[in-house]
């Protein structure tokens, strides 16, 4: 049975919809970063449907690493996964994307429903009616949604073993404590039979996380630069994109990657009900990509409510793919 895709608003409004359509929350947020004595953005910005589309050309990059060392550890031990999951279950995949990480999951997770959750509503709907005719046997729905902030699933999401899966380590833009107010909500809206299915990037060398995420050919530049045209339509700012710089790195002491803007001169930027000047070299941090050990992050799901049924990496000990149930009441 295929369900129709339906769109659940949510605060954050599509790229190709007028400026007009930001809620006031959505303009008070950016503001209040673009304001900040150290400038910031949500990390959730940089996803418009274009910003989706660069990030999937970010995932096929040589130095961009997370994404094939995902795929490996589940091709690798896909049946492991499989039997400690196991079958029918709702398998809710928030940042969807494109769907196709959990696509390639299908044959063996062998899902009852599948919702596909994705702050960019348009790419998703465009990717999820694609996937709707390939598996027209698995009831599916999708939601436009900012889960990073609350997570509302309407009474088409089945109650029964809901089992969220956030794959590509896209827990790592949470800082630590926010990761863990994030996975006591996952842990709130799933049952007893619940669980989690996630994808943790891990600690290694600076040289190659430098790499990863400043990449040769400027797709990650792309990527970040392309967060000022978002904003730009949301709160009707006047950024001009040539005049910034990427910047990516490591931060040895946060133990996470960084990402930044970075002002090429002195210019006055402005937006509805405000403006900033910024100096030549004064910066936007737009992301931050926390980095664990193993035992690290096995501690923050202890601490939400998840029990660590079974964690598979792959040879280098690059990534890890964590499978962690609801610890019952």
């Amino acid at each position: 049975m295929t369900m129709p895709f339906a769109q659940q608003q949510s605060d954050f409004p599509s790229a190709s919809r007028a400026t007009a359509s930001a809620t006031p929350a959505t303009v008070a947020e950016i503001a209040s970063g673009l304001l900040a004595q150290a400038a910031w953005t949500s990390p959730k910005y940089l996803y418009d449907a274009l910003g989706s589309k660069l990030f999937e050309a970010i995932c096929a990059l040589p130095e961009y690493y997370p994404t094939r060392t995902e795929a490996a550890i589940f091709a690798q031990h896909g049946a492991e996964i499989a039997h400690a999951v196991g079958p029918g279950s709702t398998l809710i995949d928030l940042g969807a994307g494109n769907c196709a990480k959990a696509a390639s999951l299908f044959p063996l997770l062998h899902p009852a429903q599948y919702v596909a959750v994705d702050i960019s509503y348009d790419f998703l709907s465009e990717s999820l009616s694609r996937l709707q005719q390939r598996f027209p046997h698995i009831e599916m729905s999708g939601l436009g949604l900012d889960f990073s902030s609350r997570l509302d699933l309407p009474a088409s999401v089945r109650d029964a073993r809901r089992l969220f899966f956030y794959p590509g380590s896209s827990i790592g833009n949470f800082a630590p404590e926010q990761a863990i107010a994030f996975l006591r909500r996952l842990r709130a809206n799933a049952d007893g039979d619940g669980g989690l299915l996630i994808g943790v990037d891990l600690i290694k060398d600076d040289a190659i996380l430098d790499a990863a995420y400043d990449d040769a050919l400027g797709v990650t530049a792309a990527f970040n630069l392309n967060m000022l045209r978002h904003v730009n339509g949301l709160i009707g700012a006047d950024f001009d994109v040539r005049a910034w710089r990427h910047h990516g790195f490591f931060n040895a002491d946060e133990s996470r990657v960084e990402m930044h803007l970075e002002a090429r001169s002195e210019q006055l930027v402005r937006w509805q009900g405000g403006q900033r000047r910024f100096a030549k070299g004064e910066r936007i941090h737009t992301e931050d990509s926390y980095k664990y050990t193993r035992a690290g992050f096995v501690g923050l799901l202890e601490q939400a409510g998840f029990s660590t049924a079974q964690v598979w990496m792959d040879a280098q000990q690059w990534f890890a793919v964590i499978y962690a149930r609801v610890i019952r009441d």
